[in-house]
């Protein structure tokens, strides 16, 4: 990385805040999953810790070390790290960040003995079943011993919960799931903002587990910006978002107008399979998949597998609402139909 990619990947948003980049761009991620250095002077808050990528760790250390001329050299560089949610690219690089700031604080041979910093995360349902895509156990277990201050309780996180607010930074912890179960935001007072992670992203719309709680999750966090004068978002992903309020909004009316395209096509006939069929007046029900293939008719049929998962999510909302009834079939062939 020359100079100026390295330049580009260090932001300071504020006096209070720093971005930076992951060094994981791609098309889910964006420019990369966004961490932040959190405080005026040492000890920092750091939010999230990308996804281990070699190239975030200097960065993280230039960061870093640019505080030194303004701070105590005794104290440590990072007291505490907020974890957002499970997902990879935001915990995967724990244990080199934890190896850097153990690395820094010995070069400048402090004489006070290395105090690890604190770990930060909303728990996890304990009957949520791990997947292949959870990483997060295999994570901690590669964390190496004494690198991190255990919780009062011996655990490697110290559980967070909605409305609280930690005593470092004075950040406030809101509980947002919909993207993933442990999801949270983080209100930063000073900045008159809201840390999203990946339920707003800077740029496009995210992806969730459940709809009804992601929409519920978007109304709080409005609700809050509005309250609280948090109109600035520091998304997961993306630029900074200076109107929050209006574009939290316009992820509600989006989702909702995509629930009312969805209803308005299950109330009219369902397809038919051929010219015949039609004679026969034979029909079959709408499935998942022809309610993609209609709602995406102008787009590549590469983007159709996708977005049936959020089409999917959609008909979930619905049937827990009542409003549409589930026939039968398996993933994008379940079929479905209108509940008068």
């Amino acid at each position: 990385m020359d100079k100026l990619e390295a330049l580009a990947s260090i932001t300071r948003l504020s006096e209070n805040v720093v971005r930076v980049l992951g060094q994981n761009p791609g098309k889910f991620t964006l420019q990369g999953t966004n961490t932040y250095i959190i405080g005026k002077q040492r000890p920092f808050t750091l939010i999230d810790t990308g996804e281990g990528k070699e190239e975030y760790t200097p960065l993280l250390e230039s960061a870093l070390r640019d505080a030194w001329v303004s701070s105590d050299s005794s104290d440590m560089d990072v007291s505490d790290i907020v974890i957002s949610h499970w997902h990879h690219d935001h915990v995967g690089g724990l244990p080199s960040v934890l190896a850097l700031l153990r690395r820094l604080w010995d070069e400048r041979k402090a004489a006070a003995p290395f105090k690890p910093p604190r770990l930060h995360k909303f728990p996890l349902p304990s009957a949520m079943p791990l997947n292949t895509h959870n990483t997060l156990p295999s994570v901690l277990a590669s964390l190496a011993a004494g690198s991190y201050t255990p919780s009062p309780s011996g655990g490697v996180f110290h559980d967070l919960h909605d409305a609280q607010i930690l005593s470092e930074s004075k950040l406030r912890i809101l509980h947002t799931p919909g993207h993933t179960v442990d999801s949270i935001c983080l209100h930063v007072p000073q900045d008159g903002a809201l840390y999203t992670a990946d339920t707003v992203l800077g740029q496009g719309t995210a992806v969730f587990e459940d709809l009804s709680v992601y929409i519920a999750s978007l109304r709080k966090m409005g609700a809050f910006a509005s309250e609280n004068g948090a109109g600035t978002l520091y998304p997961g992903h993306g630029p900074v978002v200076k109107d929050g309020e209006q574009v939290i909004e316009t992820y509600i009316k989006h989702r909702m107008e995509r629930e009312a395209q969805i209803v308005g096509i299950l109330k009219t006939p369902p397809p038919v399979a051929s010219a015949a069929a039609v004679e026969n007046g034979d029909t079959h029900p709408w499935t998942t998949w022809t309610l993609v293939a209609t709602i995406y008719a102008a787009y590549p049929e590469s983007l159709w597998l996708p977005a049936a998962r959020g089409v999917d999510l959609h008909l979930r909302k619905l049937e827990a609402d009542g409003v549409v009834k589930r026939l039968g079939g398996e993933g994008k062939d379940t079929s479905w139909e209108f509940v008068v």
